[in-house]
């Protein structure tokens, strides 16, 4: 079998000039490569790697012996001048994150951006990608979605960026780190409601599993596990079982929490400060203003 582009393919002019190829790379089972990559890495001066011990692995397994040299989010801003030097004096280089199409919430923006700035062709060479993967298992409406990479991991500018897709009515689809699914759930549902959500995790490796269900079930059914792996989160557009939780404040859980719990207003409002990214001060003055309309006296101002 001929490993060779064809006429239409833009790999195939063959001018002496520098090239950039944006390699997609397996996500998990090494089989998940396309034959065109395969070739690309072969021909290629360098290959530039998110992590190259990572890269290696590919690369020994495809027999491929290439250079390689490492482009991630530290170095990135003196290696993307460095590699546009090397493609404006003709080198061919391939990008490659650890797993899945570069640039998807991996670096390499800054390098392509300089490439195209000096007027070099970037080439994209497709291949797997986790959330496409992820939402075509999902059992999800496809029509419409949007891909929102990893949420924020400090809990205030989480829930703020949540506050941001509220007006979105589709599919929302996140990656997120197993150590923090649980916030990042907890969080979604208290901002965005109860939505239909699927939880996939290690996409075509040999522990690949799917937890499908509303935020709340899924939740209750992580409370004895502890996830491992790489986590795509699907979260569906909202029907009429997600409570909009934007009718529940955090004066309301202070009064709710004080109901269940037994707590007095200041233990209170320490913990709804806490669990949903808020200073003390702004739940302190939303209590009081609760109280207040709660007591009929009038706001001030």
């Amino acid at each position: 079998m001929s490993l060779r582009p064809t006429e239409s393919s833009p790999d195939a002019q063959g001018d002496a000039a520098g090239r950039l190829y944006l390699v997609g790379t397996p996500i998990g089972n090494l089989e998940d490569i396309t034959l065109r990559a395969l070739r690309i890495l072969k021909e290629v001066d360098l290959i530039a790697c998110e992590d190259t011990r990572q890269t290696r692995k590919l690369l020994n397994h495809y027999e491929i012996r290439k250079p390689t040299l490492s482009y991630h989010e530290h170095n990135e801003l003196t290696r993307a001048s460095e590699l546009v030097g090397k493609l404006e004096k003709g080198a061919r280089i391939a990008l490659v994150s650890d797993a899945g199409m570069p640039l998807i919430s991996d670096p390499g923006y800054r390098l392509v951006s300089l490439a195209i700035r000096h007027h070099v062709p970037v080439v994209p060479i497709p291949g797997a990608s986790a959330f496409a993967a992820a939402l075509a298992a999902s059992g999800m409406p496809m029509k419409r979605f949007a891909f929102q990479g990893f949420l924020p991991a400090r809990r205030s500018a989480r829930r703020k960026a949540l506050e941001q897709m509220r007006g979105l009515f589709h599919a929302l689809i996140f990656y997120e780190a197993p150590h923090r699914l649980r916030e990042a759930l907890e969080g979604i549902r208290d901002t965005l409601g109860d939505r239909q959500a699927v939880v996939a995790r290690e996409i075509t490796k040999v522990h690949e599993e799917f937890l499908r269900g509303r935020i709340t079930l899924i939740l209750e059914r992580l409370e004895s596990r502890s996830l491992k792996g790489e986590i795509t989160l699907i979260i569906g557009p909202p029907d009429e079982q997600s409570a909009p939780a934007k009718q529940f404040s955090p004066a309301d859980e202070v009064a709710q929490v004080m109901k269940e719990k037994g707590w007095g207003e200041k233990e209170a409002m320490k913990v709804v400060a806490r669990t949903r990214g808020l200073s003390r001060s702004e739940v302190y003055r939303q209590w009081q203003r609760r109280k207040s309309v709660h007591a009929g006296v009038p706001e001030e101002g």
